[in-house]
């Protein structure tokens, strides 16, 4: 009897020892923050079994301006091995997260990433200092993918050397888009180009390229007429440069610019959205080159 209790014992100690690490085991989950995370994660745990990736936010709903955590959204997230996040102030919710889970490991991609001051950051729909489009440049967005990869391994150490693996097949492609881009835009006739949001400083500084103006510093809500006269007289002022709205958002705003300085719209896509394949931030990219190609030449 006593030989009997001692088996049961030692089963159900190993069961909960196996329990603790939660992350080593079989089943692992990770949450991401926004779409650009999740394509990269999607690629890190790409043929990996029992690792499971869902991303917090609709993969058509855009940046995380003004995003409130709901209670799904917590509960999710406590359920996860890690939160894979932007991070350089995209989710402004990241205090009250702690606050309610402060047990939760977060992996932070934005990390030794160079950050561009936020111009408006005094403003009353800005919640942070520095501009958080960090992914849409393309050298950040490699940083961004070994970041993660070295946070996944170390939450998730049994599959460390096959986050690694994946990490480098991945950064290869985006290098080889990276050189192509560059061939192909280093030297485009115009480099003047006027935004719709604020999404575009990190691609811009990579591509040599001049934001002459924003169109909209708030994209939930539709520019004052002050603003669009503004983004009108910088045009008039440059001359020559061309206009770009961005998929998610509205064009109306961009039309009224269009027509009182005969600039021409064209679409830039921020990587923001897509169709949740592992190649999405890279076909984006391609589609946003051929774009700027037509556009600046």
């Amino acid at each position: 009897m006593k030989k009997f209790l001692n088996i049961v014992l030692s089963f159900f100690m190993c069961f909960s020892l196996c329990g603790c690490n939660k992350t080593d085991s079989k089943s692992v989950k990770f949450v991401t923050s926004c779409y650009p995370m999740y394509v990269i994660v999607q690629n890190l745990v790409d043929g990996i079994d029992g690792v499971e990736v869902l991303n917090m936010s609709e993969h058509h709903s855009g940046c995380l301006h003004d995003f409130q955590l709901e209670s799904e959204d917590l509960k999710r997230i406590e359920r996860s091995s890690a939160f894979i996040i932007n991070g350089a102030g995209m989710e402004s919710f990241l205090d009250k997260l702690v606050m309610e889970l402060p047990q939760i490991k977060i992996i932070d991609s934005s990390v030794d990433v160079p950050l561009i001051k936020d111009e408006d950051c005094e403003d009353e729909h800005h919640h942070h200092d520095y501009n958080p489009h960090i992914w849409v440049s393309v050298e950040n967005y490699i940083k961004q993918v070994e970041n993660i990869s070295e946070g996944l391994g170390k939450v998730n150490s049994a599959n460390k050397e096959r986050y690694e693996i994946n990490a480098k097949k991945y950064i290869d492609k985006l290098k080889v888009l990276k050189t192509q881009m560059h061939e192909e835009l280093d030297n485009v006739k115009n480099k003047n180009i006027v935004t719709f949001h604020e999404a575009f400083p990190y691609f811009a500084k990579e591509f040599n390229l001049n934001i002459v103006s924003v169109i909209n510093h708030d994209p939930e809500n539709e520019p004052s007429a002050k603003e669009l006269s503004e983004t009108v007289e910088s045009i008039k002022k440059v001359g020559t440069c061309v206009l770009f709205v961005e998929p998610q958002y509205s064009s109306s705003s961009a039309e009224i610019v269009s027509k009182e300085t005969g600039v021409k719209i064209y679409t830039l896509d921020p990587a923001v959205t897509g169709n949740g394949s592992k190649d999405s931030y890279i076909e984006t990219m391609k589609k946003n080159l051929e774009i700027l190609k037509s556009a600046l030449n």
